[in-house]
């Protein structure tokens, strides 16, 4: 993510009708996933730790956050999130089987090898752990929006359900998110492509402040969309995609080999290809 993006992101983060309602998603399905408020709870790339401090609101005692931003830690331990670590999300300094909740909101697309990281976050989890993992949809979507936030991919649902699979994940529910906002988005993203990109444009992404009336209508639609999600409905499209997958009870039960990339392991920008071959830690959680 570019500099000036993350200012942009910790200044809506808290209002913002995109991030307000994905948080809310991923509380109801960490509540769902493990009711018990003594849970050891961990958040990789927690950023400013709104999630982790709405988390401790509903009861949770153990709530751990990482993020390799030294100001998004800052930020967290500012309010109030003392066990906020500035950590590696590939290389978390944690001995096995330590946390029964994982949460990686819009993390996984931003690291190269994310099959690897998968696996590091199995290892973190307890038997029967879940692993509550969020990520941009379609590879169809990409946009100056992945760019920004120095995406390596999107993913389709089957990806998602295959790596966590193949990576020792048992998955237990997949869906779409942002399903009613999918075309409206897709357009823009399609029209955006056929217009001719100014020469002094930076690379922009797609958080930004929105009229309060609008910005509580689209909250609106959201926590709706969450409350059917809670419900059951598996929505067949989205501009993100979810999955709660379980970590076995046995430990004999041990990943095979990652996959190989597939299509939406391919990214469609030159940009991101060559972002390859730098700094594999540049993970944010800002995607969509």
């Amino acid at each position: 993510m570019t500099e000036e993006y993350e200012q942009q992101y910790r200044r809506l983060e808290e209002s913002h009708w995109w991030i307000c309602g994905r948080r809310q998603m991923v509380c109801q399905l960490v509540v769902r996933a493990n009711p018990d408020r003594n849970g050891r709870i961990l958040e990789v790339g927690c950023l400013g730790g709104l999630l982790l401090r709405q988390l401790r609101q509903q009861g949770y005692v153990h709530v751990t956050g990482i993020d390799i931003s030294p100001a998004a830690i800052e930020l967290c331990k500012a309010r109030g999130i003392e066990d906020a670590h500035l950590m590696d999300a590939q290389k978390p300094a944690w001995a096995d089987e330590r946390f029964d909740v994982l949460i990686a909101s819009d993390v996984l697309e931003h690291l190269v090898d994310d099959s690897q990281a998968i696996r590091e976050w199995r290892r973190l989890l307890k038997p029967n752990g879940r692993f509550i993992v969020f990520v941009p949809a379609f590879p169809s979507l990409w946009s100056e929006h992945d760019e920004a936030n120095n995406h390596y991919r999107r993913y389709r649902r089957t990806d998602l359900r295959q790596r966590l699979q193949t990576n020792g994940f048992i998955l237990e529910r997949s869906s779409y998110w942002n399903f009613f906002l999918f075309v409206p988005v897709a357009l823009i993203r399609l029209l955006k492509r056929w217009l001719p990109r100014r020469k002094d444009a930076t690379e922009q992404g797609d958080i930004f402040e929105t009229p309060a009336l609008i910005n509580r209508v689209l909250l609106s639609l959201l926590r709706f969309e969450n409350w059917c999600i809670g419900r059951g409905i598996n929505w067949p499209f989205g501009v993100s995609v979810m999955a709660v997958a379980r970590k076995p009870a046995s430990h004999s039960a041990t990943p095979s080999m990652p996959l190989r990339q597939t299509a939406c392991g391919n990214d469609p920008s030159a940009a991101a290809q060559s972002r390859r071959q730098g700094n594999s830690s540049n993970y944010r959680s800002a995607s969509a």
